[in-house]
């Protein structure tokens, strides 16, 4: 039996709700069909909003989505977006597909979304391809309440008081798709076009810069060393890519050492976190600079016959066990991460939806997010879970059970646990350290390694009501089953 241990004193950070953030981008199917059909579409929606999927994320309390991308960040020129819809701009989308972009979403449809979700907009700006004053107008455009071009630009176009905008990213992947910069060149770029984001009024800008890929320590240190005054936030882009970035293996029908795999690049973000934290601590001593995980999930080959610059791919129980392990560790983090942001939302890569046509399906990643959003803003406790190394190859073993515990305003103890084995189940002894147990309530979700759902059997995978524990003078003893995602709420 191995332990499970809740120090019901030792009560850490608060997990932010905007660690289960989400980020669309104009990429694929994810804005067009995902999420808007327009005005005009017999697919039900509400202003160009699908309503089923609008519905769906609303269960899950989405808190921040990251929007226009991504890569298409970049090249995005917000003015193309805003005004009659006929009257917009139409442009090859070069990064994605090179299908046409009719900029028919743009930013008052983005900004209508967040308010029908009730969740946070996260605006990501263009560095890469657009000018300083590009976008110190879209931040004029987006809040200031005043007398100015940008101002009057926006009530022509309908709105007439500014809009509530926090979360404000300056540029994306610079390294890369953002314009292949140096990471000192960067910096001053960011220090240059962040001076223009300005604060009108109440509304006050939380400053994300772009942050490394992966191990990149050079790009955090040069950009910490040359911008770490002028940043809220710095961004980390991490992707558990099984087979490399080259031949990242199939979504489905992979064998169980390619699952070990996925789990063991899983598990390699920890490391990372700690190791950009104690870079950026170099330079910033006062621990004052968050860290935003802000692209983060399972990326595959993607399904056959499908348009390869579309980055549509299924979600398995994989994905589930990726959403389970990364959340658990974004949760223990929590005093310096503040926001993660799984990419993408809708029919792009580990999303949480898939749709066709009028159908919508909700894929297990969705399930882990539903499980897992008692989280939000609960506080971090201190949890221990006893594990042994388990896989198929002495190169790519990992822990068999991971975890994360909270407690929040009511005292409900939240727990999440992840059993990494594809064969085996566990009895767990629970201890609960000071903690009268009154009720419980337990959610899991478990089956094949392999399984996910499909337009005609959506509910092949789907959570279930969790009955098989005790509860004991010192807590909760349950048996946790092979290849599953639990969620416990003890009151």
């Amino acid at each position: 039996m191995k332990k499970l241990v809740v120090n019901t004193h030792d009560k850490k950070s608060k997990i932010n709700k905007e660690i289960y953030g989400h980020f669309s981008e104009h990429l694929g199917r994810c804005i067009y069909e995902g999420i808007y059909v327009g005005e005009n579409s017999k697919i039900p929606n509400v202003n160009g909003m699908r309503t089923d999927v609008v519905e769906a994320l609303r269960e899950i309390k989405i808190p921040v989505l990251r929007w226009p991308g991504g890569c298409f960040a970049d090249e995005y020129h917000w003015k193309d977006g805003i005004g009659p819809k006929e009257n917009r701009k139409r442009m090859v989308n070069t990064h994605w597909g090179g299908v046409v972009e009719d900029n028919s979403f743009g930013t008052h449809e983005f900004i209508e979304l967040c308010r029908q979700l009730e969740c946070e907009p996260y605006i990501n700006g263009n560095v890469g391809s657009g000018t300083v004053q590009e976008m110190s107008e879209w931040v004029e455009y987006l809040t200031f309440d005043g007398i100015s071009p940008m101002a009057e630009l926006r009530k022509q176009n309908g709105q007439a008081k500014p809009w509530k905008v926090k979360y404000f990213g300056v540029g994306n992947e610079n390294w890369g798709c953002g314009g292949n910069m140096t990471p000192e060149f960067y910096g001053n770029m960011y220090r240059r076009y962040q001076t223009y984001c300005r604060n009108y009024g109440e509304n006050k800008l939380y400053k994300i810069a772009c942050g490394p890929n992966v191990d990149d320590y050079n790009w955090t240190e040069g950009v910490m060393k040359v911008a770490a005054n002028f940043m809220d936030a710095l961004t980390l882009h991490y992707y558990t890519h099984p087979g490399g970035w080259l031949n990242k293996g199939p979504a489905t029908g992979f064998d169980e050492k390619t699952w070990y795999i996925s789990m063991k690049k899983t598990l390699e973000i920890e490391n990372l976190i700690n190791n950009h934290i104690d870079i950026m601590n170099r330079y910033d001593r006062e621990k004052r600079v968050d860290l935003i995980i802000d692209e983060w999930g399972g990326w595959y080959d993607v399904e056959p016959g499908t348009n390869p610059g579309f980055l549509y791919q299924q979600n398995t129980m994989r994905d589930a066990l990726i959403a389970g392990i990364n959340l658990n560790i974004f949760n223990k983090h929590s005093d310096r991460v503040k926001m993660a942001n799984l990419a993408q939302v809708v029919n792009v890569l580990q999303s949480v939806i898939l749709t066709e046509g009028e159908k919508m399906i909700l894929t297990p990643t969705y399930h882990v997010f539903n499980m897992y959003k008692y989280h939000q803003e609960a506080t971090l406790l201190e949890s221990y879970i006893e594990n042994e190394m388990i896989g198929v190859e002495e190169e790519n073993k990992v822990p068999n059970l991971h975890e994360s515990v909270s407690i929040d305003k009511e005292g409900r103890v939240i727990i999440t646990v992840n059993n990494l084995s594809i064969t085996d189940s566990y009895d767990i002894e629970g201890i609960i350290v000071d903690k009268e147990i009154k009720a419980v309530s337990a959610t899991i979700l478990t089956n094949e390694m392999g399984a996910y759902n499909t337009f005609a059997e959506p509910d092949k995978v789907k959570p279930e009501e969790f009955n098989d524990y005790k509860v004991t003078d010192k807590g909760l003893n349950f048996t946790i089953p092979a290849c599953s995602v639990l969620s416990i709420i003890v009151e």
